[in-house]
């Protein structure tokens, strides 16, 4: 008699949910965006019991109001994406991150995710940073990871397309000269030309946040070439189903497990919504990254 030792990547206990993988963001002009009644549904109904909290006005804003409205999901917050300007001298980061650190308390969620603001809205075009920037952001990040840490949550920086920590270069700079740890974000990271997969092998221990997407590679190529703003890549599917793309989410997840990595994992597909979806809309693709994650099978 034959055996298996087909397992699942991971339990649905360690998986959160993300409002952008059914189109809400906070860019202007991003796409048509749908309910929180819809999308806390749709995730209660996958079998989600966390999330992360979305643009800002998809939750309620009150804090207490906040946690009764998941609760009333049988959800709970992982923590929020907030993008704050690092590299200029003239602004102090601070008293904004630490009044995102008061949402995330009130909500008892744990994780601040960071991105590098650029200083102008969107995410198709960016400054060069010069050294004295990197080294204002440098001494930022360490500023506010600490800072985070004393107040008794996790500060990571997620590098993003569009802001100013995107690519491999980059990424490596930070981790040599900081002791923040990292949001690896998949997509974003294959969309810059990085490989996320060889980024966590080499740095587990600064991964402490997770986004998982996979990536047509062609369509990423184009971003990391310059060729293909980031929003037309977005509306185009550059971001498709785990499992379906060219990123190797099953080695990254078992890499970190490997390590005893203890973190969340989001569900993040960045999506473009053109109007009211027909039929069951983003949810679809959503089920499928969460079975390629939890459907025991043979990688």
């Amino acid at each position: 008699m034959s055996s298996t030792n087909a397992t699942p990547l991971l339990s649905v206990s360690r998986i959160a949910g993300a409002p952008i993988s059914w189109g809400l963001c906070e860019v202007p002009g991003w796409g048509y965006q749908l309910t929180p009644e819809r999308v806390l549904g749709e995730m209660r109904e996958l079998g989600l019991a966390a999330t992360e909290f979305g643009p800002p006005g998809f939750l309620e804003v009150d804090a207490s109001a906040r946690v009764r409205q998941l609760a009333a999901y049988g959800m709970s917050a992982v923590g929020g994406f907030h993008v704050v300007l690092l590299h200029d001298p003239g602004h102090d980061p601070l008293p904004g991150v630490d009044a995102f650190i008061d949402e995330c308390l009130a909500a008892d969620a744990g994780v601040v995710v960071l991105a590098a603001h650029t200083g102008s809205d969107g995410y198709d075009t960016r400054p060069v940073l010069d050294e004295a920037g990197w080294q204002e952001l440098l001494g930022n990040l360490d500023r506010l990871s600490d800072h985070a840490r004393s107040r008794g949550v996790e500060a990571v920086l997620h590098p993003h397309i569009g802001t100013m920590i995107e690519n491999d270069a980059e990424v490596r700079r930070v981790i040599a000269g900081s002791r923040i740890g990292l949001c690896v974000d998949t997509g974003h990271l294959a969309a810059a030309g990085a490989d996320p997969v060889a980024i966590t092998r080499d740095h587990p221990e600064r991964v402490r946040h997770v986004h998982l997407k996979d990536v047509d590679h062609g369509l990423a190529a184009q971003v990391a070439a310059g060729t293909l703003p980031f929003g037309d890549a977005v509306r185009a599917g550059m971001f498709v189903p785990l499992g379906t793309g060219d990123v190797d989410i099953a080695g990254l997840v078992r890499t970190l497990e490997g390590v005893g990595y203890a973190g969340w994992y989001v569900l993040e597909q960045d999506v473009m919504l053109p109007g009211e979806p027909e039929g069951d809309g983003p949810v679809r693709d959503v089920r499928i990254c969460l079975d390629y994650l939890t459907t025991p099978t043979e990688r």
